[in-house]
């Protein structure tokens, strides 16, 4: 597109679930270096395609159900027994993400699903509660992890997103996180991705990459300036 003309990257920054990927699409066929690519942005769109491409490539993620129908639904809740999380296929930041702890109350929680949501928000996610109320924050850019830190819910909320507020510090070095976040660029490509990590008993796993993550809450538990970093890296790509 013409409006395209006069740039030398573009650094996409869009939330939306339609419009990043749009965006990305349109300047990789203008031949511009584009963060994060178009392939790289669907697939972190997508849990389900970000899981499956994941383990196939052998990182860790949460075991998990695809659940498009109360039939799987019920399945996944006889496979996978409470405590679970339900959690929407496309969507960010916590939202519509919730935790299951008794079987009685979880089929009445899937009707506000089945008959309020529509039909692409109805294809949700059943997996372990694994989280404890506490995640790991990696911020990658380029093939480089800039920062890490723990995030713990704060108040009654038993999400760690940081757009929801919550207790954070600076994480140390950790090889196994270090191989992680390896292993998911080299699926994705070099690019700018907060990748959310849970630990487990065997270990972290992956719980979702993001394509355009928020960095405020990480840069201040860490004191690393983020923003410079990125900035450093486009300017690497364009020159």
């Amino acid at each position: 597109p013409a409006s395209l003309q006069g740039y030398d990257a573009v650094l996409v920054r869009s939330r939306s679930y339609t419009r990043g990927g749009l965006v990305a699409t349109l300047t990789e066929a203008a031949q511009l270096p584009t963060l994060n690519s178009s392939a790289a942005i669907h697939a972190c769109e997508n849990k389900l395609r970000l899981r499956t491409l994941l383990r196939g490539a052998e990182v860790p993620v949460p075991d998990f159900r695809l659940v498009l129908s109360r039939r799987d639904f019920t399945r996944a809740l006889h496979e996978l027994p409470p405590p679970v999380v339900l959690k929407p296929l496309f969507g960010g930041m916590g939202r519509r993400v919730t935790l299951l702890r008794h079987a009685d109350t979880a089929q009445s929680v899937y009707d506000h699903i089945e008959d309020l949501a529509h039909g692409f928000e109805q294809a949700c996610l059943v997996e372990p509660y694994l989280s404890g109320g506490s995640s790991l924050r990696c911020f990658v850019v380029g093939r480089e992890l800039v920062a890490a830190a723990e995030f713990h819910s704060a108040g009654s909320d038993w999400r760690s997103n940081a757009a929801l507020g919550n207790r954070n510090r600076a994480a140390d070095h950790d090889p196994e996180v270090q191989k992680i976040v390896d292993g998911v660029v080299n699926e994705l490509g070099e690019g700018v991705y907060g990748i959310d990590l849970f630990r487990t008993p065997d270990g972290h796993v992956v719980n979702e990459v993001n394509h355009a993550p928020a960095f405020r809450a990480v840069a201040s538990a860490t004191d690393v300036d983020v923003a410079a970093a990125v900035c450093r890296y486009v300017r690497e790509l364009v020159a």
